[in-house]
């Protein structure tokens, strides 16, 4: 047993930062959790990036899947396996840290709050350029998007931009 008070704080110290490094690399949206069904590639990313679960709340998961008929004005119905099978993965590796504690609008990752404050310094137009599309486009930006990997050393800037966008991007 430990009795010195010094070494018991630094003991619990470093266990506390331990479990928090884990448990955000276990919510972060960085890296694909394991099991990742095929399908979930194959089917989310024929038209928008295959975001990592941890990017939105198991509520927001269940919706999502639940209304691929209706999927953002697009039919996106899979068959019942394939929804069970993906839908499954979604909720086992939601986020469930505060950054995405709260379903965004729509249940849209492009209008949460985090992802809003993190491309805060994006002008509107960036996100209008044909490089870009839409803010759904991660890999116009995120080298690393199709890993899972939102790392900002990776980061490149999508073609088109303006003198003054480039400036911007470089501050």
């Amino acid at each position: 047993m430990v009795t010195d008070p010094f070494f018991r704080t630094a003991l619990l110290t470093a266990a506390g930062t331990v479990l928090l490094v884990a448990s955000a690399h276990a919510d972060g949206p960085r890296g694909w959790p394991p099991g990742m069904p095929p399908a979930y590639v194959q089917e989310c990313a024929a038209c928008h990036t295959a975001y990592p679960p941890g990017m939105l709340p198991a509520a927001s998961w269940q919706r999502v899947m639940a209304g691929l008929d209706r999927h953002y004005g697009t039919d996106a119905a899979l068959d019942e396996a394939a929804v069970k099978q993906i839908g499954g993965w979604l909720q086992a590796h939601a986020g469930s840290h505060r950054r995405v504690a709260e379903a965004p609008p729509e249940d849209r990752i492009t209008r949460s709050r985090w992802f809003l404050r993190k491309h805060d310094e994006v002008a509107p137009a960036v996100w209008r350029l044909p490089s870009v599309g839409s803010a759904a486009n991660c890999g116009a930006c995120h080298t690393r998007a199709d890993r899972g990997d939102y790392d900002e050393d990776f980061l490149r800037m999508p073609a088109g931009l303006s003198d003054g966008q480039r400036r911007a991007w470089r501050d």
